[in-house]
Order: C-alpha cells, then structure tokens, then sequence
C-alpha cells in the first residue's frame, strides 16, 4: 500500500499549471531541438555523402554527428535547466504541501524564482548540493540492500541487476525531495539542509523506497505508453528528412517520450514522494546515530557535512507519528 493520496497530488500539480506549462514548453523545445539537429545533419551528410556516391552513409554520419552535438549542448546545459525548471517547481510544490498559498500565472514562476534563489543563491550551488545527494543515496542504499546477499540463489544475477537499476533509477526522484526540504524548512543553508534531509530520508528509508520504487514502475508504464503514441507522428515527422528512417526514427521517438515524461509524468512521482516525506519526518529529529553511519558510508556525505559547516541540526515541525528505528549493523 502506498502512503501518498493521488487525488491529492493531482490537485496540487492542477495548482501549479503555470510550471507544468512551462515544462512542458522546454521539454517541448528539446525535442524539436533534437529533430532539426538530427534531420538537419541528415540532409547536410546526405548531400555531402551524394558526392562521394554514399549519400546513405553520409546521411547516417550526419545524423550521428548532430544528434551528438545537441546532446552535449544539452548535457552542458542541464545545471541551467535544474535551476530554472525542477528547482521552481519543487519550491512552490513544497509550499502547498504545508498548506500554504501561491501566485498563480506569472506571478507563480516570479515567486518560486525568488524563493530558490533564497534557499540556493546560485544554479552552481543547487547542482552542487543535487550532485552529492545522488552520490550519497547511491551508496546508501547499495550498503543498506545488500540484495545479492539476500537472494543467494544461482542464475540469479540478472534479477539483482534489474533491482537495483530500478532502485537507481527511482533516486531521480528522492534527491528532488531531499532538495525540498530547505524550501520546507526554510533553511538558508542548503548544504545544512541537504545533510538533514539525508539522514532524515536514512531513518525512514523502507517507506521512502517502497514508494519511491513502486512510482518507477508506473513512470515507466506511462513512458512506454507514450513512446507508443508518438512513434507514429515522429515517423511522419522522419519522412521529410533523407536518411532518417529505421534507427534515428525509434531514436527520436524514445527523445520524444522521454522529453514529455519529464514535462507531465515526472512531476507526479516527485510530488507523491515530497507528500510522503513530508509526512513521515514530521516532529522527526535527525539521529546522530544515522549520521556517523551515512559518514562511514559516504565519502561525499563527509564532505556535504563539511560544507554544511557548524549548523546544527534542525527538528522538523509536527507531531513524530512514529519514532524511526536505529541503524542496522552492517
């Protein structure tokens, strides 16, 4: 049983149409992005290739050469892209789960634009903090599974494999969490705040995995249901270009899908998970216990920890339902 409301969360992304539009409008542009550099450097080795009487492999280079170039382009920009789309989003989510009001309109992306600058000061700082979490919850869960020892049967190894690129896959949505909680805290220290939101995800590691696991699943389900739906305008879209057909045509299709998960899929997993942290850790402390463990963990929480500096940890407001259990011996 999951420990989110979904009419809920749909009622909170409703509340944050503005952002989702926004997302969408970006994620939108990625991927013309990717159709015209693709196409375009289809046509241009196309026609160089048509003079070296290979218009077929020139088509296919120039393809591959523009697909290359826009994914580094992107790959460069994604601190931007954190700062100006996720970051937003994540702010004005977390404020309506503790049951405060926010702009509509513009007035809602002005707003969440000055409250991230607020908690993060700069893109460098959020990419920075975002970088260790996932480093940490990485490791932390690797150490805390032990999956292998728990399933010592022969032949195996490709189930455990699966479970944990699923588990890896699911921490996508953890470290937005673990990023909401100096927006719900209203920490000025997002280094401070980073480190208490990693022990406070430790202590009540089962129930943010379980959840965060079984979202990843439906994420998945809802992808390949719209990598279905836009194959075929893709292809159509892949006829008006030379040498676009076959590969690049399920290449862009996948581009699509996954631009479009991000833009309206992604959003319900990160809120379901920032409700379920959010109730969870109220009135919790986070337990020094957990924090020397995450220490001989992580090398990367030593240093979030260093950088967090002397701020001492924070209680979360509320009533604890239950109090989180120690650490295991590992």
């Amino acid at each position: 049983m999951m420990d989110f409301s979904l009419g809920q969360i749909l009622g909170l992304l409703l509340r944050t149409l503005p952002f989702l539009l926004l997302r969408l409008a970006v994620y939108l542009g990625i991927t013309l992005a990717y159709v015209i550099a693709t196409g375009g450097g289809a046509g241009i080795g196309y026609l160089f290739g048509k003079v070296a009487a290979d218009p077929g492999a020139g088509s296919a280079w120039g393809a591959f050469i523009g697909f290359g170039l826009i994914s580094g382009v992107l790959y460069w920009a994604r601190e931007y892209l954190l700062y100006l789309v996720k970051a937003g989003h994540i702010a004005v989510l977390a404020e309506l789960l503790q049951g405060k009001e926010i702009p509509g309109g513009r007035g809602q992306l002005e707003h969440a634009s000055a409250v991230v600058k607020e908690r993060f000061v700069e893109s460098s700082v959020l990419f920075g903090v975002d970088q260790l979490i996932k480093g940490i919850l990485r490791v932390f869960n690797r150490a805390m599974l032990m999956i292998a020892n728990f399933l010592p049967i022969p032949g195996l190894d490709g189930l455990v494999k699966f479970v944990n690129t699923v588990i890896n896959t699911s921490l996508t949505y953890v470290d937005e969490v673990i990023l909401a909680h100096a927006i719900r805290t209203g920490s000025t220290n997002a280094w401070a705040s980073a480190r208490d939101a990693v022990v406070l995800y430790a202590q009540n590691y089962k129930t943010m995995l379980k959840n965060a696991v079984w979202l990843t699943f439906v994420i998945w389900g809802l992808t390949l249901a719209i990598f279905l739906l836009v194959i075929g305008p893709v292809a159509l879209i892949a006829n008006f270009f030379p040498g676009l057909a076959g590969f690049w045509t399920f290449a862009l299709a996948i581009v699509t899908a996954i631009c479009l998960k991000a833009a309206l899929v992604d959003p319900l997993a990160m809120a379901a998970l920032m409700q379920v942290f959010f109730k969870v850790t109220e009135g919790q402390t986070p337990d020094p216990q957990w924090s020397a463990k995450l220490e001989g963990m992580s090398d990367k929480f030593k240093e979030l920890k260093d950088k967090a500096g002397l701020t001492p940890p924070q209680t979360v407001p509320g009533a604890p339902a239950a109090a989180p259990p120690p650490p295991p011996a590992l």
